[in-house]
């Protein structure tokens, strides 16, 4: 969403904050942003070694490079990249020490090193504020006419398709249920919210109707959230035949009328 807001100059943010719980994802944006040489050297050098290695050497290779563990941002991002372009369909998932457990995805000549694109990275980052705390703390920041985007873990569409590691605790109901009194208080402040989410029935009736069993705080009235769905292709499942597009939430707090008078406002400026 950041970047491509950043690259539409009618609707580039003056200023931006990213925030996200994952520490080792936020230390690759900040390396990206702030040691971007160091990190495309170290990337080379990966790049280099597995892409001449045989097959079995490379999951050798994959394997020990996972087992790894860095104090060093730019090794521990260089690692990062390099572990999500060779790993089983770009998973990242963690088990409940932290540790990453996503198998050896063994592609023919996987991307490693897209420098180019990691240098228009840094430059759209570079007077980004980069934090990484929990979305509670993180939304008391936003005022008054600002715009938030939020994109949790996504609530699964059944028992079999859940998915909560991607950082060392989970993301259960208890947090999509704070998540939308987060999004309560930014709307009472006058904060434009934009959200994405699994449409399933309990998210559904939290931000559609207050239909929900818990949609609003005991005693406060509830907010009624306009929304539309669109479809997203997801890829990820051991089956290729089950990959595919899938129905996803986009709840607003902001009328369709708001929305275009913000764009040709932006237009005309």
């Amino acid at each position: 969403m950041f970047f491509a807001l950043l690259s539409n100059p009618e609707l580039a943010p003056k200023r931006a904050v990213l925030n996200d719980l994952n520490r080792d994802l936020v230390t690759v944006y900040e390396t990206v942003r702030d040691e971007v040489d160091a990190l495309v050297a170290a990337l080379a050098e990966l790049s280099e070694a597995y892409l001449e290695a045989s097959e079995d050497q490379r999951s050798e290779f994959y394997y020990a490079q996972r087992s790894l563990r860095f104090a060093d941002p730019v090794a521990l991002a260089a690692r990062f990249i390099f572990l999500n372009k060779t790993c089983f369909n770009g998973l990242y998932r963690v088990n409940r020490r932290g540790e990453f457990n996503v198998p050896h995805g063994r592609y023919k000549s996987p991307r490693i090193l897209d420098e180019q694109g990691l240098r228009d990275a840094s430059e759209a980052l570079r007077n980004v504020e980069i934090t990484c705390s929990d979305f509670g703390e993180a939304l008391a920041a936003p005022q008054a006419g600002d715009f938030v985007y939020l994109d949790p873990p996504f609530e699964p569409l059944s028992k079999t398709s859940s998915f909560t590691g991607y950082t060392q605790g989970s993301f259960g109901r208890d947090e999509q249920q704070r998540l939308k009194w987060a999004i309560d208080d930014l709307t009472e402040r006058g904060v434009r919210v934009m959200l994405s989410n699994s449409a399933q029935d309990y998210i559904l009736g939290l931000y559609t109707a207050d239909r929900g069993p818990f949609a609003a705080k005991p005693g406060r009235a509830g907010t009624r959230y306009r929304w539309e769905t669109t479809l997203s292709r997801r890829a990820i499942n051991s089956r290729g035949d089950r990959r595919g597009a899938i129905n996803e939430l986009i709840a607003l707090n902001y009328p369709e009328d708001e929305e275009r008078r913000a764009l040709e406002s932006s237009r005309r400026k």
